[in-house]
């Protein structure tokens, strides 16, 4: 007699308070793409839903610029902070190009990130490859143990694995997982909270749920605060299901209020005020 594995994304799916938090956040998507302006000027919303996602991404790593700064300037190369920035944006950009690719090989994908991300900032030998034993990761906002490089190159043959094998659990339950493990195992150098937001980007497009990218999670994720963030992963890092919970609960209210910033947007336009 066969057997099915088990699905641990779908089992996450049916944990209290999730399904409510993936129907909210599926009206509130449905909401937005039923806008009367997305049916003229879609590209514009996805354009300004990149430049705000961007902004709110580099503002969790410790850039937190105001929008107009953001985007008048084309110059990111100087201090720390620029260099975020100017990461958090190229990033943008690459997300939607790599769908394909993380159906196929999600691993590739989470390289070609972070060689994006770096954009020459760290040693040649660093980028695009999970870190060594012993090397240092630079996270600001992260605080949690760090995994062993051994750990980390298991856990993310795991991730990809799940990616991989397909599930039936919401793309909200998806995205968060891949988020919160990343962010877990910070398998990079540099930038592995940027790259983490991405990935969750990826996931929400390439699902079907967001497939205009017009719904910018990083939005919510810095309106909601560094602080309820860290909080929220603290309860994915518990691993305990009202901690799992809570946290795809609080990714799935940074897309609703990322909704909310689109919704701004497409009303702007509309007024001819954007």
């Amino acid at each position: 007699m066969s057997t099915t594995a088990p699905d641990p994304l779908a089992t996450l799916g049916a944990l209290p308070g999730v399904a409510d938090a993936v129907d909210s956040v599926r009206k509130a998507v449905d909401r937005v793409y039923g806008h009367r302006v997305m049916r003229r000027r879609s590209n514009e919303v996805t354009a300004e839903a990149a430049l705000r996602g961007a902004r709110g991404s580099a503002a969790l790593s410790g850039a937190d610029w105001g929008l107009e700064e953001v985007r008048r300037r084309t110059d990111f190369s100087g201090d720390d902070e620029s260099q975020v920035i100017g990461a958090a944006l190229r990033l943008t950009a690459e997300a939607g190009q790599l769908l394909s690719i993380w159906r196929q090989s999600p691993l590739r994908v989470l390289a070609r990130l972070h060689l994006v991300a770096a954009g020459g900032a760290a040693p040649d030998e660093a980028v695009g490859r999970p870190r060594l034993a012993g090397e240092p990761v630079d996270e600001p906002l992260i605080e949690a143990p760090l995994p062993g490089a051994d750990e980390v190159a298991g856990r993310l043959e795991g991730l990809s694995g799940l990616i991989l094998a397909g599930s039936a659990a919401p793309a909200l339950v998806t995205a968060a997982v891949v988020h919160g493990e990343l962010l877990a195992l910070r398998p990079f150098g540099s930038y592995n909270g940027l790259v983490a937001r991405t990935a969750e980007r990826i996931v929400l497009i390439g699902s079907g749920l967001d497939p205009k990218s017009i719904c910018p999670a990083e939005v919510g994720h810095a309106e909601q605060g560094r602080a309820a963030y860290v909080a929220a992963f603290e309860g994915y890092l518990s691993g305990a299901p009202d901690g799992m919970a809570a946290w795809i609960a609080h990714c799935g209210r940074a897309m609703e209020l990322g909704v909310r910033e689109s919704t701004a947007v497409c009303e702007a336009l509309q007024r001819g005020a954007a």
